[in-house]
């Protein structure tokens, strides 16, 4: 049986590493986790798991990344694939950044880094409960 995906994107490496420990720990193997350093990176993953029929539930993503900001990157992922659930995870989002992203792409909810480990926790089980 093919496990769903939840993909983080963030261009800082050890911030990838600990949102792999965390939904690790919390979800263990009930989902497989992808990680991307940019938005195009991103892309590339949704294309290959689309291609291979592996369903992607979420998006976790962080807004200030070189190339694409986050916000536009989730508001692309929303027009191609509008059943994903998107999360913003940033320390430097504008409240407009955050309002385009909620308006045009469905966003589910914004945490602000350093995030809260339970509060992200509670947010994704939210999220996928809803699915």
């Amino acid at each position: 049986m093919i496990k769903p995906v939840i993909l983080c994107v963030d261009d800082e490496v050890v911030l990838l590493k600990s949102l792999e420990i965390e939904l690790q720990a919390a979800f263990g193997d009930t989902y497989l986790y992808e990680f991307a350093e940019s938005a195009d990176e991103a892309m590339e993953i949704i294309d290959e798991l689309t291609d291979e029929a592996v369903p992607i539930l979420m998006i976790v993503s962080d807004w200030l990344m070189p190339g694409m900001k986050g916000d536009e990157f989730l508001i692309y992922i929303h027009k191609k694939y509008p059943n994903i659930v998107k999360v913003m995870l940033t320390g430097q989002a504008d409240e407009e950044a955050i309002e385009r992203a909620e308006k045009y792409a469905n966003l589910y909810n914004c945490l602000h880094k350093p995030w809260n480990s339970q509060e992200l926790i509670e947010t994704i089980r939210s999220a996928l409960a809803k699915l």
